[in-house]
């Protein structure tokens, strides 16, 4: 893609559904290395193709067990990144940044609000819990989360054969994670990918470049993937080789190479190290890594200490909040990006319901004029019979008698209902172009942010939809965050809403 199709400098990128977007300011200058992800972030996978592959085995593992799972097909369009497994009672739930649920299904059921309010009330998701919640944060996870909405509704129908066992939600999700974790061990999930990777790998002929850019500019490139040598081997040759100058290969980017990491652990403790020294995978143990190496295991503490770099001076660059982003950030101090290719969707769908969500608003901002107007009335009214505060005026204050205040009450109120029936659909209909089911993936509802948006700004310093998006900054961009607003920042005057008021105190 020519860069001018897309934006003509960083700093018009905060509109681009291809910019990098800032949580915390980073200074590229300062970054010494740079730790990369592989799944989801050097290597895009068509996610309907690679998730429905693992949904398939996931489901031929359950049949073999004897659950009905005939007829069964996987949809991507169920589920978003950010939602939330409720395993107590089989929901699948979208909270916002302070962890209220604001909508929730029910196997493969969406619930109306007022049965959210039913079963949640004010209670918070809390992520700590895992027993109870599963926090939805990476492509990886749309397989599980299909397959465990759709089995709720066969556990639901009382058609699990008894001689599986009693089971509850819990006990389901448990049987499923069985299946699925299965389909990965057994190899033949990866082993159709590698066979087939043009079936399943989304190419970026930018991406190589983006990398030799921070190469060139002095940046030691780390990988770190828990995928295994051979897979990792096959996906990256295949994503990046056709695009490097000359006899370059992928590997001659990374100063260091480690596979079968067994992150978030990586990042939080020491196991052994080993160093691959032939292409069949033949390892030996190592104490420390050498430039130029390509290691098993280990820890990022041996990484730090090998390139001789350490804390902040590293960024890592990964897909998953939890594993990538959470751990490297809390463990380490290092600097963090996340990637999520969602981004562009979500940007388009926000443009093109622009016009719908200013007329959402306006009509919000109608609704709140008449409603401040009706509830000074109510205010006069209840000031007058109780005979208090008699001498204090309302800020619509009127010479209407009670008869008159209580009419025109009635007309605020028929008007506020007649508002109300334009909003609801406009409401519901809000986030459809993104999602039909739960919206958009930063938003819980019109105004708040949702739960993944407050993981992606607490842990991410920087996030964007893809790695190829820093071609178009350079390696020395120094990411500046946004002035954040406070709610008392705002002045509004609230005087200015009943300025409509009529002055001879009657309603037309």
């Amino acid at each position: 893609m020519d860069s001018s199709s897309r934006f003509s400098s960083p700093s018009s990128s905060i509109n681009s559904a291809r910019g990098i977007f800032c949580s915390q300011s980073l200074n590229l200058r300062s970054i010494s290395a740079i730790g990369y992800d592989m799944d989801y972030t050097l290597v895009h996978y068509n996610v309907k193709a690679w998730e429905g592959r693992a949904y398939h085995y996931c489901m031929e593992n359950l049949k073999k067990l004897g659950f009905p799972v005939d007829g069964l097909t996987f949809d991507p369009d169920l589920i978003i990144r950010g939602l939330v497994i409720d395993k107590e009672k089989g929901n699948l739930v979208k909270a916002d940044q302070f962890g209220y649920i604001k909508r929730a299904m029910h196997g493969t059921k969406m619930l109306s609000t007022r049965a959210v309010r039913e079963i949640y009330g004010i209670e918070l998701v809390d992520l700590r819990l895992e027993g109870r919640w599963v926090f939805l944060s990476t492509f990886f996870s749309m397989s599980e989360a299909v397959a465990y909405m759709q089995m709720v509704d066969i556990l639901d129908d009382g058609v699990i054969p008894a001689n599986l066992g009693p089971f509850d939600y819990k006990g389901l999700y448990k049987a499923m994670g069985v299946a699925l974790v299965a389909a990965h061990v057994e190899g033949r999930l990866k082993s159709d990918i590698m066979s087939n990777p043009e079936q399943y790998v989304e190419l970026d002929p930018e991406l190589p470049f983006t990398l030799l850019d921070q190469k060139e500019a002095g940046k030691k490139l780390v990988l770190i993937t828990n995928s295994d040598y051979h897979y990792t081997d096959k996906m990256m040759h295949y994503s990046f080789n056709r695009f490097l100058p000359g006899e370059m290969g992928w590997r001659d980017l990374f100063d260091i190479i480690v596979v079968s990491a067994n992150k978030p652990e990586f990042f939080q403790m020491s196991h052994p190290m080993y160093e691959l020294v032939t292409n069949e995978g033949l390892m030996r143990p190592c104490f420390k890594a050498q430039i130029g190496g390509l290691y098993s295991g280990g820890s990022a503490n041996m990484v730090e200490s090998s390139l001789n770099i350490h804390g902040d001076e590293i960024l890592f660059i990964g897909d998953h909040i939890y594993t990538d982003v959470n751990q490297s950030k809390v463990h380490l101090q290092w600097r963090t990006a996340l990637i999520c290719r969602e981004l562009e969707e979500e940007n388009s769908a926000l443009i093109h319901s622009r016009g719908c969500r200013e007329s959402l608003l306006e009509l919000i901002n109608q609704k709140e004029v008449v409603c401040d107007i009706f509830n000074q009335l109510q205010l006069t009214l209840q000031r007058r019979s109780k005979k208090l505060n008699s001498q204090l005026k309302t800020v619509a204050a009127t010479n209407m008698d009670n008869e008159n205040l209580s009419q025109s009450m009635q007309k605020l109120l028929d008007v506020m209902q007649i508002l109300d029936v334009k909003i609801a659909p406009m409401l519901e209909a809000d986030g459809d172009l993104f999602n039909k089911r739960w919206g958009y993936l930063s938003r819980a509802d019109l105004w708040d942010k949702s739960h993944l948006m407050r993981q992606i700004e607490k842990y991410a310093d920087i996030y964007t939809s893809r790695v190829s998006n820093f071609l178009y900054y350079t390696p020395f961009m120094h990411f500046r965050s946004q002035e954040q607003n406070l709610a008392h920042d705002s002045h509004t005057n609230y005087c200015s809403r009943v300025d409509k008021f009529p002055s001879n105190g009657k309603l037309d």
